[in-house]
């Protein structure tokens, strides 16, 4: 007797020919490489779902984000642990992926649906990180006064 690979699996369903970001590596992404990394995994994610409004609707909360984040982190005491940003949206990140796109991962995966590799992830924070520094720089450099 032959049994299928994936018993939940429907047979009416495609298989997914885009790769999408686990949960896991955008959290992590997202805790070294800031919230850039979330809103592009995220907003990827979203596509390959189909789900263009979403994505679309996901740069611009994180364009807005970053930049509230940004004026807090200069205005903050500097004995201010560093830690806590990275930490605080790391885990608005996992909560968004779970209540926004944790069934349309498991359907993905259940349908023979595949991630894209860790390393791309860690490629991507690397370029938020030179981003966001240039930005950073921009901004002292043409404000000074601040």
């Amino acid at each position: 007797m032959i049994q299928e690979e994936n018993p939940e699996k429907s047979v009416f369903e495609e298989i997914p020919t885009e790769k999408i970001y686990s949960k896991t590596a955008v959290s992590a992404g997202t805790f070294f490489g800031g919230p850039f990394v979330a809103g592009y995994c995220i907003a990827e994610n979203f596509k390959a779902f189909n789900d263009f409004e979403k994505a679309r609707n996901t740069y611009i909360i994180t364009v807005v984000s970053t930049i509230l984040i940004t004026i807090i982190a200069f205005n903050i005491p500097e004995n201010f642990p560093s830690v806590v940003f990275p930490a605080v949206y790391a885990f608005i990140t996992s909560f968004i992926i779970q209540t926004y796109q944790e069934k349309d991962i498991e359907k993905h995966v259940n349908n023979g649906g595949e991630f894209f590799n860790g390393w791309r992830v860690f490629l991507i924070s690397i370029i938020s990180v030179v981003i966001l520094l240039a930005i950073i720089y921009a901004i002292a450099y043409l404000l000074p006064q601040l």
